[in-house]
């Protein structure tokens, strides 16, 4: 069992700055990705971010040199960094991790925290 824990959220101005952490604690593997997730009132969770654990990085299109997810894997942190926010980007962010448990592959998610960007 995994707990991920969010903080960072909260409400900017077009083009202010942000930056989420997650934390994880709990039963966790030596082999895991962790990134985060997004969704808006009335539309699907979408991908923002991966960081795999050898450190590769992927970003949604959208959010590509705006936005740089990096870890600390001794501290089982991740972070996301969020630049030149746009009204667009509102939505509660979800921390995720995946890892390799026993001989399959699991899921955990945060309870999210809020990102509002307006004027």
């Amino acid at each position: 069992q995994v707990q991920l824990v969010e903080s960072g959220g909260g409400l900017v101005q077009p083009g202010g700055s942000l930056r989420l952490s997650c934390v994880a604690s709990g039963n966790i593997f030596s082999i895991y990705d962790m990134g985060w997730f997004r969704q808006a009132p009335g539309k699907q969770r979408e991908l923002v971010a991966v960081i795999t654990n050898i450190g590769f990085r992927t970003y949604s299109p959208s959010v590509k040199g705006r936005f740089a997810i990096s870890r600390d894997k001794a501290k089982s942190t991740v972070f996301l960094q969020m630049n030149s926010l746009q009204p667009e980007d509102t939505a509660a962010y979800y921390c995720n991790l995946n890892q390799q448990e026993n001989n399959r592959r699991r899921d955990y998610w945060g309870q999210g925290t809020q990102v509002t960007v307006s004027s």
